[in-house]
């Protein structure tokens, strides 16, 4: 493990990591040059791939075997139809025998925003299911000590804080957070992180939680293929825009950028292990 970031003429070198990224859902040739690039004097030097869903497990782990900067994260993301109980099954299976090999797992969580659409439809929505699918994953995350990454937000977060407490998982990292301030002190407490994507640019909700989240458990994420708004509209979303991240971060915190960016990196190198 480094713990230096200086060149050859011992100048201080800024490096960056994209803790939440769905690297399979790019076209090929974009994932491919994403992945030269990771290490270079593009400063980002390691990915988290989040899955989906098993056959995006299935992708991402091939992603992963073309690059040890691509740091695997397996699971199934809340934001669509519960699986079938057969492809429940066949997704933990293939899980559990790669235990060794993936370093986390996620995209996990509750389906905040599926079930705010289906209620504006004025459609019922059972979030019982959904909780009954995250337990495995978070015991698993217990047994097997990996990083769970995790799509809980608002009202959402305070369940997934519980089930976390209750089989005592630490090493929770909370993408694109938002939720009351409550949850947050709760969070921090706990020792759970959190990562900005490039929306802190813009949007002061995230601003506010950049102020008030502790600096040894933030992190930079892109959330890549999504599109971003303010300065990023009309332009794909790729790794390099956690600089961006990073750099306001800064100047949040009075920071000069190389003192951020290398927070933010001993941040991400310490949960993520690498």
């Amino acid at each position: 493990m480094s713990t230096a970031y200086k060149d050859i003429n011992n100048y201080p070198v800024r490096r960056y990591v994209d803790t939440h990224i769905h690297l399979d859902m790019y076209e090929e040739d974009r994932a491919s040059a994403f992945m030269s690039a990771l290490g270079t004097t593009a400063g980002v030097d390691y990915v988290v791939a989040v899955s989906m869903h098993l056959e995006s497990c299935k992708a991402t782990e091939v992603l992963a075997s073309c690059s040890n900067r691509v740091l695997p994260a397996y699971g199934y993301h809340p934001e669509q139809e519960l699986p079938s109980e057969e492809a429940y099954a066949a997704l933990f299976a293939w899980m559990d025998q790669r235990q060794s090999q993936m370093r986390a797992i996620g995209e996990v969580g509750l389906p905040y925003y599926r079930r705010e659409e289906a209620l504006m439809r004025g459609e019922p929505f059972h979030r019982e299911p959904y909780i009954e699918l995250l337990e495995p994953f978070i015991k698993r995350a217990a047994a097997w000590n990996k990083p769970i990454v995790l799509h809980a937000v608002y009202d959402d977060a305070p369940i997934v804080c519980d089930m976390l407490e209750r089989h005592s998982v630490r090493k929770a990292h909370f993408h694109w957070f938002k939720g009351d301030n409550k949850t947050i002190q709760r969070m921090a407490a706990n020792g759970y992180y959190v990562s900005f994507t490039p929306d802190l640019l813009y949007e002061a909700e995230i601003m506010q939680l950049a102020n008030q989240y502790p600096s040894g458990q933030v992190m930079t994420e892109t959330d890549g293929p999504w599109l971003f708004e303010g300065p990023f509209v009309g332009r794909s979303t790729e790794p390099e825009m956690v600089k961006s991240v990073a750099a306001k971060w800064a100047v949040l915190q009075g920071l000069s950028e190389t003192e951020a960016a290398d927070i933010l990196y001993r941040n991400a190198q310490r949960l993520y292990e690498f």
